[in-house]
């Protein structure tokens, strides 16, 4: 099914809302950071003891109190927190503690168990049919593979959300293609397959792909993840080039701490253990004065 609401290149394609689903293959830094004390997990809906949720008189995204469940099993709850515009927002935490299954919360693919999630000011559990897919079409999401159409080249891929949500004709799909491709350093490689370019070329092109219609906030799941070093520090002056250049707020799935470092003005941290968040702030901060011994432990590559 075609959207063409306009001839404007504002949206993205998103799993389950197009035909680019078929391609997903996995569903200020001036303020002090505030970490947790090791006591047990609050109850649900209590706040998070000593969590200072940033106000932001108009955020970006925005969660109240979420939690997620899947039957017996809670996975995290009572997340709150706020995202200002041109920020870049990292979730980060150990493995398994629910840093992908709040990002597929944020973007409508779960439903919260409890609490409420708002993205440019509304909330996307709520709104009905055309709204939601309105809402859907102004974010860009990177997939950890970068999702790629194994058939098509890098222009191709590049080029499907406007196919799928313009009238644009295909000279100016194609030209809007090949500025998003230049935007991640792939102008040379858009005549490329998936299969002939790298790991750290495909992410490029997932977040090139993310940004073809122009959304005013992109969400990334892991962007470093199997990277090596030099890559992994290439995509990460990508990502604050464009949060610099083009004002676009990020929120950034990661467990990667020298890229938590490099990109974060904020971050939250999810404990499995604790089955919710136990610090946010400026990771830098965290890093060096965090009393929680999970959060110290983390940014300090110490065991426990």
């Amino acid at each position: 099914m075609r959207e063409t609401p306009d001839a404007s290149p504002r949206g993205t394609i998103l799993p389950g809302e197009s035909r680019a689903a078929a391609a997903t293959d996995q569903p200020a830094a001036d303020r002090p950071a505030t970490d947790q004390p090791a006591t047990d997990p609050p109850a649900m809906g209590e706040a998070v003891p000593d969590a200072t949720t940033r106000e932001v008189e108009n955020p970006v995204v925005e969660a109240r109190g979420v939690a997620m469940a899947f039957g017996a099993n809670t996975l995290f709850r009572d997340v709150s927190f706020q995202v200002e515009r041109g920020e870049v927002f990292v979730i980060l935490g150990g493995s398994g503690c629910g840093k992908s299954t709040l990002l597929k919360l944020m973007i409508g693919l779960y439903e919260p168990t409890a609490g409420e999630t708002r993205i440019l000011g509304e909330d996307l559990q709520t709104a009905r049919a055309d709204d939601r897919r309105a809402l859907l079409a102004r974010l860009g999401v990177m997939w950890q593979s970068g999702a790629l159409f194994g058939s098509m080249t890098l222009l191709e891929n590049v080029m499907l959300p406007l196919e799928e949500h313009t009238r644009l004709p295909r000279a100016a799909r194609e030209q809007v293609a090949r500025v998003k491709l230049g935007l991640v350093g792939l102008s040379d490689a858009a005549d490329r397959l998936p299969a002939e370019i790298s790991g750290g070329m495909a992410k490029r092109a997932g977040i090139a792909r993310a940004m073809a219609l122009d959304p005013p906030v992109l969400f990334l799941d892991e962007p470093s993840a199997g990277l090596d070093p030099i890559t992994s520090a290439g995509l990460d002056k990508l990502i604050k080039d464009l949060a610099r250049d083009l004002g676009t707020t990020f929120v950034v799935v990661t467990h990667e701490l020298q890229s938590i470092l490099a990109i974060g003005d904020r971050c939250i941290m999810l404990d499995k253990q604790a089955k919710g968040m136990i610090a946010q702030g400026d990771p830098r901060e965290l890093r060096d004065h965090a009393t929680h011994p999970t959060v110290r432990a983390f940014f300090r590559r110490e065991a426990i």
